[in-house]
């Protein structure tokens, strides 16, 4: 029985440095397709013809910027030389926009950068503290620089335009042009769109752990719903 159990427990331990190295190999695979899973597609104004019920001709005047938006980034990590996606967002939006007839001729919105959260408590923790500051810098900033010709669209089409404004993140502000799809949705409209940023360029630092890399480049993502103030 002794020598069994010798022969028993041996063949659990081998068992056990196989499947720990399988693990050590497969790691940050795992960590990609099962912990992460796919990455969420960015945010897009969503196409629902025969919806609203806006009055065209009543369309000019200040909206705000409220619920049913969303913002914050995608950015690519190298886990073990395994790349992964990760997504924060929040729904922490707000500001406000300006309509002449079709055209968009100011807008500010705001992001409550403290909010933004990913899968993982501990890399929200480095972001919010260590890269983003938010205890000095709390909210990230678009402003319209650049009036928007033919940025709102006619009920059952997306408008395609380009954007020219003022990103602050940071404390650090770039000028930027983002291409933006718009869309009529119910009593307001839609408003998507991705910037693609250079972090250092903000003054933040990705982080190098060695085991981890966080790419320096990455996107700036927004689905901005807005609805006319009166």
């Amino acid at each position: 029985m002794k020598k069994k159990t010798t022969i028993g427990l041996g063949i659990a331990a081998a068992v056990v440095v196989v499947l720990g190295a399988t693990a050590a190999f497969a790691g940050p695979a795992f960590y990609r397709d099962v912990i992460v899973g796919e990455p969420e597609a960015a945010p897009t104004a969503a196409l629902t013809p025969g919806t609203s019920t806006l009055d065209p001709d009543q369309l000019s005047g200040d909206w705000n910027i409220g619920d049913g938006s969303t913002a914050g980034y995608r950015v690519d990590e190298v886990l073990n030389g395994t790349d992964v996606t990760v997504v924060g967002k929040t729904d922490q939006v707000s500001g406000t926009v300006t309509v002449d007839g079709t055209t968009i001729s100011a807008a500010t919105i705001d992001v409550d950068v403290a909010s933004i959260a990913t899968d993982s408590g501990n890399r929200d923790d480095y972001f919010r503290g260590t890269a983003m500051q938010v205890n000095q810098y709390p909210t990230a900033t678009f402003t319209l620089t650049q009036p928007i010709e033919a940025a709102v669209p006619a009920d059952g089409e997306v408008a395609s335009v380009d954007a020219t404004g003022e990103l602050t993140m940071h404390g650090v502000t770039k000028t930027v042009t983002v291409p933006l799809q718009a869309a009529l949705s119910g009593d307001g409209v839609q408003v998507s769109g991705s910037i693609p940023v250079t972090f250092s360029d903000y003054g933040v630092e990705a982080p190098s752990l060695g085991f981890v890399k966080v790419e320096d480049q990455g996107t700036v993502e927004f689905l901005v719903a807005a609805t006319p103030a009166s």
